[in-house]
């Protein structure tokens, strides 16, 4: 029998915006193959720019549904060619990117019942989808079907409370409705939407896929308690919806086994699983192992904030997840589009572009910054919606200056307290035990991580600092697949027993002594100056 356990794969995807990839682990979490299809240069007949097409209006951002296919019958055959072993894969999963949505045409069910082993998936689907370019994360065109959304819960606070966020127009909910509006001649001839998420799990299948809850709770329609579509947000897309949806399953949910079409092609096991794929939000969450008490900070172009939450508390700004590991809570997501870029400016005007006089800056000048606070938005921020630089002195004054040193910290110590605000406004709160998990680009800078993870990050929040993950042993898919394999062996093991073999984060810094009390007075204080920027730029 151990022999047998040995020889076992789990093989996870992750369908993103500009590629399609795969990862297989063994039993013990090691990466045993690895690789990838990029639209762009593998796939051009399909003339995608990033994996997208950009609409005249520039603001409609589709993907060609059938690309996607066709990347998947690539990759495969690349495995194939490579050596992988498919009859080793005792299960698969894997991610897709939230948002984006797949219309199936009518009779597409049945093609997908009766593929032939001996023809490429991308043939025999390429007349099985009604709308040819699916609307995807990036499109931005759907703002009438997002008011009307809004109104038909009682305004922007109360679809926020039941569905976890105001209406965003990348939604599937405004997305399916405006399909609706502008294309009934194709919408009428839909017989079954997916999210990408879905879609991937569906090709597995030979039939349509369940919503997972976690990617279900990104579209504006799912009511995040009680785990149901909401009738009225339904109607007001479009009667019936709920047919068109499916029912939606926790994201831990066993679909079935993959069809006879990928026994006989590639030699998968006629017993090899097909588990919920879920939306590359969630999926991140699982992958880095997030707990209860734990913020996972994404420190990139944009900076993303990942939270578990016991209790939600859904807010005008961010969005709450039903949690991909536990479907009874919640997860929550805020992003803050001023991120590293802001950070380079500073340090180019500041530190005379150089990390390691930016992390001196931060060494030489106190916790609190002497009062100074700063916010700091080149750009229209996203949570909040503001923009402009703002500094003010420890009597709360405006001012137009400050040392290079205390500008510094100023940036720093404003970007965490902000993301620290945000988060316990959705229902974040800090437990013994709790931890920061880094990740992202500028999280790979040992300057940044060992500087303002130290003196600001930290200290801010009282929370020890991670360095990230190391992609090619424990990556977004593979993690979160392997938590899969746990209900696929046995009810009672869960996802942190499954996943206890993988890679640890080692520690990179603690906090420094009476830190909090510093900041927990200057997150008071830093609350009510947002709140005065905010009215100054609406007056």
């Amino acid at each position: 029998m151990a022999a047998v356990q040995h020889t076992e794969a789990y093989l996870g995807f992750d369908f993103s915006t500009q590629q399609l990839k795969a990862v297989a682990v063994d039993h013990k979490l090691n990466v045993i193959h690895q690789n990838q299809v990029h639209f762009d240069s593998q796939l051009p007949e399909f003339r995608t720019e990033g994996g997208v097409h950009v609409g005249a209006d520039g603001l409609t951002v589709t993907s060609p549904a059938l690309m996607w296919v066709k990347a998947l019958d690539l990759l495969l055959e690349q495995m194939k060619e490579a050596g992988f072993d498919f009859s080793r894969v005792r299960a698969l999963s894997g991610s897709g990117q939230q948002h984006g949505s797949v219309y199936w045409k009518k009779g597409a069910a049945t093609t997908l019942q009766q593929l032939h082993h001996q023809r490429s998936l991308s043939h025999q689907l390429k007349d099985c989808f009604s709308v040819h370019d699916s609307p995807v994360w990036m499109d931005s065109s759907s703002g009438l079907q997002c008011e009307r959304l809004e109104d038909a819960a009682g305004g922007a606070a109360k679809l926020a409370d039941i569905t976890g966020s105001r209406a965003y127009e990348r939604f599937t909910g405004s997305q399916i409705a405006k399909m609706r509006d502008e294309r009934p001649r194709e919408f009428q001839d839909t017989e079954r939407i997916s999210l990408v998420s879905s879609f991937a799990a569906s090709l597995f299948l030979g039939r349509y896929a369940a919503i997972d809850y976690s990617d279900g709770s990104g579209m504006n329609l799912l009511d995040i308690r009680s785990k149901k579509w909401n009738e009225a947000l339904l109607e007001a897309v479009c009667p019936g919806l709920d047919v068109l949806l499916g029912k939606p399953m926790p994201s831990a949910s066993v679909l079935g086994t993959v069809s006879s079409y990928w026994v006989r092609r590639f030699g998968f096991s006629d017993t090899c699983a097909v588990v919920a794929f879920t939306g590359d939000n969630p999926a991140s969450l699982a992958g880095m192992r997030l707990q209860q008490g734990d913020l996972a900070v994404s420190l990139g172009t944009s900076d993303t904030v990942f939270v578990w939450l016991q209790h939600a508390r859904p807010a005008l700004e961010g969005h709450v997840f039903i949690n991909p590991v536990d479907w009874r809570h919640f997860m929550g997501l805020l992003c803050f589009k001023n991120g590293s870029l802001t950070r380079e400016r500073l340090r180019n005007r500041c530190a005379d572009s150089s990390w390691e006089r930016f992390s001196a800056a931060l060494r030489q000048t106190p916790l609190g910054n002497n009062g100074y606070i700063g916010l700091y938005f080149d750009v229209m921020e996203i949570t909040p919606r503001a923009v402009g630089v703002h500094l003010f002195d420890a009597e709360d004054n405006k001012v137009s200056s400050v040392s290079a040193e205390a500008e510094v910290r100023a940036l720093v110590e404003g970007q965490f307290l902000s993301r620290r605000l945000h988060a316990e406004r959705l229902g974040y709160s800090i437990i013994p035990g709790s931890r920061i998990l880094a990740t992202g680009g500028a999280s790979c800078n040992k300057e940044i991580l060992q500087g303002s993870a130290r003196y600001a990050s930290t200290s801010l929040l009282w929370l020890a600092f991670y360095p990230p993950f190391d992609p090619d042993k424990i990556g977004r898919t593979s993690s979160f697949f392997i938590w899969k394999q746990g209900v696929l062996d046995q009810s009672d093991v869960s996802f942190f027993d499954v996943t206890k073999e993988a890679p640890e984060a080692r520690l990179a810094t603690t906090p420094q002594l009476h830190a909090h009390q510093v900041y927990n007075e200057m997150l008071q204080r830093y609350g009510r100056l947002e709140k005065k920027v905010l009215q100054e730029l609406r007056s």
